[in-house]
């Protein structure tokens, strides 16, 4: 044992907290998500517009998010500070601003900015009342002067984000499958913005290779590179192994023999999905294709040649398992995982609900003018629907995907149940499955998960706590990391 490490761990602990991750999770959330999200809604076009106008654009930008503040029944303002919302039954939340602005025949008409929602508030973070206060500050505002934060208050209670680990994306994961008609199985998590597609690739047991994403259900996955605009056969072998000929790449050719051209590869794809208008058929079929096929490579016609190779390689790592008897990735290495910690978490809650916020704003208009009594774009605006959505959400614990538990009640029995709360890790694997290995400890959880903390029972080792002395980094700045160190030994963006 290191000489003193009483004294180090105490001097981390001045500068630092338990759940410091998780609040700088949150900040990350509301300075740089919530703008993102905002600038890929882009322009708002509605399908009725005035008889006198020939084009109507909606555009929305400069999202900011405010302090915790009240309005009383007279009409005045004032800071809201969380020992309030307790005892008021309160949520402890902050108004969102966003810049609206009308484009009649690409002219700006009107422009203001106004409040779409509130939104709760986490303790302790960059947009709390409490922030840096001192000890006796912290006292005098009628606060616990030890607490951490990193928690919620809705309506009086006090609320968690439980964080949630998850496979990693962009990777690929092969396995034996023990039933049904295929024999090997391949995952692989595509994300890219408010896109995140599961991708399944797999060997059936007459060695046909086939790919199910979105609404393509077991196709071969050589019609779709073939889709893709990389038709010729050589080409094909020469990009998934030049050196090598694997027996299972000739049998899957010469089952997609008759598909020689991309247009006839589309109209075998179109045929699959039941894609039905005969006229568009191959360009919806491409659409389909540029949205669902791997987002994270590129969402635009550029970039279907990309995904073609890409394919290829993906075909050559499954084959190297399956044939070569390369060792697969191990899923449950911790190099393999994500937390998606509150801001995460947000994130996703957001991007559904800022799509129905603008849903609700194309209906309200359009049904004005239909009516004839569209006046300003300020009345289309319902500042109480994301509000509702967003409390609703932390209040039940429901999320985005049919995932529930999310939010919880935070345990008060004692100061260290109240810390274990706010650090607990859950697995999105339901816990009436066996599982043996992912409940398992790994070797890979040394320093980052706690080894002992986990409940006895079905949920053993699916429900788990972060160390105390761990912290998680953001992905982001780790990419752009990679990214210069590849550019500066000489590597070049492929444009």
């Amino acid at each position: 044992m290191v000489k003193g490490y009483k004294d180090i761990i105490s001097n981390y602990f001045d500068d630092h907290s338990f759940v410091e991750s998780n609040i700088k999770s949150f900040n990350r959330f509301v300075e740089k998500d919530l703008p993102t999200i905002v600038n890929n809604v882009g322009e708002i076009v509605p399908t009725i517009i005035p008889q006198e106008v020939e084009n109507f654009k909606i555009k929305l930008s400069d999202i900011s998010v405010g302090m915790p503040k009240i309005t009383e029944a007279d009409g005045s303002k004032r800071d809201l500070y969380p020992i309030e919302s307790r005892l008021r039954k309160l949520t402890y939340a902050a108004p969102i601003t966003l810049t609206v602005s009308a484009h009649i025949n690409d002219i700006q008409r009107e422009s203001f900015k106004t409040e779409v929602g509130r939104l709760p508030i986490m303790l302790k973070s960059k947009y709390c009342h409490l922030e840096n206060l001192k000890r006796k500050e912290l006292i005098k505002k009628g606060e616990d002067s030890v607490d951490w934060g990193g928690y919620f208050i809705i309506n009086g209670n006090e609320r968690v984000l439980i964080t949630v680990e998850d496979l990693a994306s962009n990777k690929l994961f092969v396995k034996r499958a023990k039933v049904g008609v295929s024999k090997w199985i391949g995952k692989l998590y595509s994300e890219h913005l408010n896109y995140r597609i599961p991708h399944t690739f797999e060997q059936m047991k007459d060695g046909s290779l086939q790919l199910s994403f979105a609404r393509f259900q077991r196709v071969p996955i050589i019609a779709i590179i073939k889709a893709l605009g990389l038709t010729k056969d050589q080409e094909i072998m020469e990009f998934i192994s030049p050196n090598k000929v694997y027996d299972d790449v000739i049998l899957n050719l010469y089952e997609n023999v008759d598909l020689k051209t991309q247009d006839e590869a589309l109209e075998f794809l179109a045929k699959k999905i039941g894609m039905p208008q005969k006229e568009l058929r191959e360009e919806r079929t491409l659409e389909q294709l540029d949205r669902y096929l791997l987002p994270h490579i590129g969402m635009t016609s550029k970039d279907r040649i990309y995904k073609a190779y890409n394919l290829c390689k993906l075909i050559k790592r499954f084959l190297k398992i399956t044939s070569d008897g390369a060792i697969p990735i191990n899923q449950d290495h911790y190099i393999n995982k994500r937390l998606k910690q509150s801001g995460d978490l947000l994130n996703d809650l957001f991007k559904v609900n800022m799509r129905s916020l603008v849903q609700d704003m194309l209906y309200n208009f359009q049904r004005l003018v239909k009516r004839g009594k569209f006046s300003s774009i300020r009345i289309i605006i319902r500042e109480q629907l994301l509000s509702s959505r967003i409390k609703s959400a932390m209040a039940t614990g429901s999320w985005p995907g049919g995932r529930k538990g999310i939010s919880q009640n935070i345990s008060r029995v004692n100061a260290v149940d109240t810390t274990s709360h706010t650090q607990r890790v859950a697995s999105l694997l339901t816990a009436s499955q066996e599982n043996f290995e992912a409940r398992a400890l790994h070797s890979t959880h040394w320093g980052r998960l706690c080894p002992v903390e986990t409940p006895e029972g079905t949920p053993i080792g699916l429900r788990k706590n972060l160390a105390l002395l761990s912290n998680v980094t953001d992905t982001e700045p780790a990419e752009k990391k990679i990214v210069k160190l590849l550019e500066s030994s000489g590597m070049k963006k492929v444009e």
